[in-house]
């Protein structure tokens, strides 16, 4: 998912619910209208502080009945009028249970006309956001900004009508930089320009698009097909028509949508946290390691992040200085002769200090403030250097769809015991199976591993 659809559909929860407030709070300015109440006399008393006190909690509760009506799916693309029976159905559903509530507790609030007249202006005002918010992406989706590009292969009547769709109708929020027969798709020079691969083309084999999947899974791009082309291989399946076709999605990770969302306030709340409780350990891991070694305490190096991307990765340093530039001359004595990676087990570079920080992974703390920056999440598979990347297999690739971590699923089955490409299938099935619950138990079990390694010392 783009992440211009991701922040329109994040900023639709918000906007809903101050639309919800407006309309608590318009009908109760309306009921102490003069008009209103020289025909309806005011029989209650609750001062607007305590009703919107109230207000803030019941908006609350009907955001999750617009959340059981679907309009929070970020799977589904629902056309306006669509949208607009959700809402109905939303806001009818909160009525009625305040309705029921009145039933049961007649003394608690019995002002109908607030609850009938924010009722309608719920169903207005929250309507009214959902179209303004839609007349802003498709302004921005006219000046190709936050578009999703497409490569379209195929050259019949199927690909040539969507092609004409997208061209037409730039509210979809799709653009086709190129269209390639699919014979053209192997000469291709760079896959630079793409946000996904869209194949309409419905007769060709199911080799030849098995072959295209992989190939934007281990290059990050998104993969869409005509239905009917070959029975889906993977559980992350969504479905939505286009042009009066059927299309199927196969998503990259269930990561995608509102699990990207949820995984980072995890990571922001958990990382901040620690960091404010270990703060005092932290420094005092620093001065130890000045102590030993000198500056500098915290070394930036280089590793390659979600979707390829480079960037710096901070840990206590526990080797020796220019221990990089020392590597090259230890590489007969790798004892990883299973994938891309460098391990030594009496490395002469850590340094005695050294060998605590890796035994108990303290070392790893500062990665911390990467999670803070959003460039590495508390659980994914673990970064590694641009050079050990270069030589991944494409299926291993695919481990590059999502953020690394500081722990994974692959450290705590087995830490460094396991082989390479049992890592990479463990790591792979995370990044297919995420799911908060498993973060959460990946953790705790970090800490037991961690715990174990010391206590077997």
């Amino acid at each position: 998912m783009k992440r211009s659809q991701l922040i329109f559909s994040t900023i639709a929860l918000p906007i809903d619910y101050l639309m919800l407030l407006l309309a608590g709070w318009l009908a109760y300015q309306l009921r102490f209208e003069s008009f209103i109440r020289s025909t309806l006399p005011v029989r209650f008393d609750l001062a607007l502080a305590d009703f919107f006190s109230t207000l803030l909690v019941v908006a609350l509760g009907w955001l999750v009945l617009f959340s059981l009506s679907g309009l929070y799916n970020l799977n589904n693309k629902l056309k306006f009028s669509q949208e607009l029976g959700r809402i109905f159905l939303g806001c009818t559903a909160g009525l009625s249970l305040i309705i029921l509530l009145f039933f049961f507790n007649p003394n608690l609030f019995n002002s109908r006309f607030i609850v009938l007249v924010g009722w309608a202006l719920a169903l207005f005002l929250v309507s009214a956001g959902r179209l303004g918010l839609r007349f802003i992406r498709t302004a921005l989706y006219r000046k190709s900004i936050g578009v999703t590009r497409l490569l379209l292969i195929g050259a019949d009547d199927a690909t040539l009508a969507l092609e004409q769709l997208f061209a037409k109708q730039p509210k979809l929020g799709f653009m086709v930089t190129k269209r390639i027969k699919p014979t053209e798709f192997d000469s291709l020079p760079s896959i630079n320009g793409f946000d996904e691969v869209l194949i309409g083309d419905t007769t060709l084999s199911r080799d030849f698009n098995l072959n295209i999947l992989e190939y934007c899974l281990a290059n990050h791009l998104g993969f869409k097909y005509v239905a009917d082309m070959f029975e889906a291989q993977s559980h992350n399946v969504i479905s939505h028509t286009l042009a009066g076709l059927p299309i199927i999605e196969i998503k990259r990770t269930a990561l995608d949508g509102w699990g990207r969302v949820l995984k980072r306030i995890f990571d922001l709340v958990v990382a901040t946290t620690l960091i404010i409780i270990l703060s005092l350990f932290l420094l005092l891991l620093a001065v130890l390691v000045f102590i030993e070694s000198g500056w500098p305490v915290i070394i930036a190096l280089k590793r390659v992040g979600e979707n390829g991307r480079i960037f710096n990765i901070y840990k206590f340093r526990s080797m020796v200085k220019d221990a990089a530039i020392l590597k090259d001359k230890l590489l007969a004595y790798n004892e990883r002769s299973d994938g891309p990676l460098f391990k030594m087990t009496n490395d002469p570079r850590v340094t005695k200090f050294g060998q605590f920080l890796r035994r108990t992974s303290f070392d790893e703390l500062p990665q911390l403030w990467n999670v803070l920056q959003g460039r590495m999440s508390l659980v994914g598979p673990r970064p590694h250097e641009p050079e050990e990347v270069a030589k991944y297999q494409l299926h291993q690739r695919k481990l590059l769809n999502i953020k690394p971590g500081i722990t994974g699923l692959a450290q705590v089955s087995g830490r460094s015991s396991l082989s390479f490409e049992d890592e990479a299938k463990l790591d792979t099935f995370y990044v297919e199976n995420w799911s908060l619950g498993q973060d959460f138990i990946i953790l705790i079990k970090t800490l037991v591993v961690v715990w174990q390694r010391q206590a077997a010392v």
